[in-house]
């Protein structure tokens, strides 16, 4: 520019100005292309950085004990995989595309001002530092606002799945009004926090252009003075600003790349925290070859507490033994730690003190893998997930023949009400299993466990939506599955227990008795206070 000016223009030579016109056309299209090629891998290259990112910490999560993830709220959990994960991915992007070629033209733009004339570049000189001061400050300030705005998107997960997850509670007491406040609150906290977020970063860009703009004044200032005297040329104080506006470009995009960077750093720790978290469960696989042992459960003197828990353990001195093959049924007041004993056999949660064993090992010294390979589990809450009737069954073993399932679902009294459906054992489930009853979910969450052929099977208060009679058929279908099948039945009905070969009663995290039902009645005081509650009030209905 400077060239075409002060001799192309100056001595009137059109092939001149035309010459490098042309050359600035070509500079300009080789730069197009080197955009376009950083911008495709930029591209390429952050979006897989992202997805492997995404993927570790997914794997990350699933390697938690159940105690790492009570210490992380689910939504934020969610939040972390998908919107601070997006955060990082972005600034990859900007970084790649931006962070190389911005540098490049700042110190570019100086050095070869500099070539031109030293005493303006100094100009120039002068206006990095003070650009870079704004943008270290910006990094400071912005810093906890944005954190702020992540965990406010934390909030606004954590409502929207509360509400989605019990929509159905929501209708039944038409409590429409109030999840929307609870929704419009944690949306404006949301909003705020953005708000202010923006409003304090939105400052430092046009700082940033006012002191490079002061600079280009002064180049004009200082560059008229240089012209009236001889000293410049006219070409060279329009390349000069060229280079200023040119410096000016480099400092927004710098500018631009670190308010990115602000995000990602708050979304990096955030991910961080969740990635340096060490598994509260610790892996001592003593015991690598477990074929040849049997499904016998035997508790120490356990004593369990929750992580953070205040106040007395759930559970406190538990010891019995139950052998293999035997059917031990659970009962106890709400509250009384039925649910917490039943977690610590597949070691969901590590013990406090004592110890459980399987087959004679301390679990401890167990793959937790290898050690849930051989027990299956029917919680409380039963889930069932989007597909057929035949692939959640089969989410128990993938590899099990339909012969295998039909003898599964024979035994959890299923196979009657699946076959009923017109599209039999094919019947798309929606999500949750919404079009089954609860008593149809418990039955195919039953039977998915018992396809997986365990030696140790956990039934936590499961049949809860089953009549009595459907119940009683399940529990002398259990006898008959397998001979060798250990069986936990907790219950909140006596009379689902009284057939067990034992009962253990559970009192406020103790042990309050462990014998045979007849035995109970005799030397167990809580038992019997259960018995005559529950049997007296069945009469009085019958009645």
């Amino acid at each position: 520019m400077s060239k075409i000016i002060d001799v192309g223009v100056k001595e009137r030579d059109i092939n001149y100005i035309l010459y490098f016109g042309i050359v600035m056309l070509m500079i300009t299209a080789l730069g197009a292309v080197g955009a376009i090629s950083r911008n495709i891998v930029a591209s390429n290259v952050s979006q897989k950085f992202g997805a492997e990112l995404r993927s570790d910490l997914f794997k990350k999560i699933q390697s938690f004990s159940f105690e790492n993830i009570d210490g992380f709220k689910t939504a934020s959990l969610i939040t972390r995989l998908t919107n601070d994960v997006t955060q990082v991915q972005n600034f990859v992007n900007g970084m790649m595309r931006i962070f190389v070629k911005a540098p490049l033209l700042c110190i570019g733009s100086i050095i070869m001002a500099a070539f031109l004339n030293w005493r303006m570049a100094l100009i120039l000189v002068a206006v990095v530092p003070v650009v870079g001061v704004l943008i270290i400050l910006s990094v400071k300030i912005g810093y906890p606002f944005f954190n702020r705005v992540q965990k406010g998107i934390d909030s606004v997960n954590g409502v929207m799945r509360e509400y989605l997850s019990g929509v159905r509670v929501v209708k039944a007491f038409n409590r429409f009004d109030h999840e929307t406040a609870k929704f419009a609150a944690s949306n404006s906290e949301l909003s705020k926090a953005s708000v202010v977020a923006m409003r304090v970063m939105s400052v430092f860009s046009p700082g940033i252009a006012l002191v490079v703009n002061i600079g280009i004044v002064a180049i004009l200032w200082l560059g008229g003075t240089f012209v009236n005297t001889g000293q410049v040329e006219v070409g060279k104080v329009i390349a000069f600003v060229n280079y200023m506006t040119q410096i000016l470009m480099a400092l927004m995009m710098i500018s631009n790349i670190f308010n990115a960077f602000i995000r990602a750093k708050t979304s990096k720790d955030r991910i961080e925290e969740v990635m340096l978290q060490e598994s509260s469960m610790k892996v001592h696989e003593l015991y690598s070859d477990m074929d040849h042992l049997k499904g016998g459960v035997e508790f120490d003197d356990v004593t369990f507490s929750y992580a953070g828990a205040s106040g007395d353990p759930v559970l406190r001195q538990i010891a019995f033994t139950c052998l293999p093959g035997e059917t031990l049924g659970i009962i106890g007041s709400t509250g009384s730690g039925k649910s917490s004993m039943v977690n610590l056999i597949p070691r969901f949660y590590d013990v406090s003190s004592g110890s459980i064993k399987v087959g004679g090992i301390d679990i401890r010294d167990m793959d937790p893998r290898k050690l849930r390979e051989r027990i299956s589990v029917v919680p409380q809450n039963t889930t069932l997930f989007s597909g057929t009737i035949l692939e959640n069954i089969k989410w128990g073993s993938e590899n099990a023949d339909m012969n295998a399932v039909i003898k599964a679902t024979k035994a959890a009294q299923a196979h009657d009400f699946i076959s009923a459906f017109p599209e039999g054992y094919d019947t798309f489930l929606g999500q949750g299993g919404v079009n089954l009853s609860g008593g149809q979910k418990q039955r195919i969450a039953i039977a998915r466990a018992l396809v997986k052929d365990p030696e140790i099977l956990i039934l936590d208060d499961c049949t809860s939506a089953v009549d009595i009679i459907t119940e009683a058929r399940i529990r002398e279908a259990l006898k008959e599955y397998s001979e060798d099948l250990t069986c936990f039945f907790i219950t909140q009905r006596i009379s689902s227990v009284m057939s067990a070969d034992r009962i253990i009663v559970l009192d406020n995290g103790r042990v309050a008795g462990l014998d045979t039902h007849d035995g109970l009645m005799q030397n167990c005081q809580v038992y019997r206070e259960i018995y005559r509650s529950q049997i007296g009030k069945e009469g009085t209905q019958h009645g």
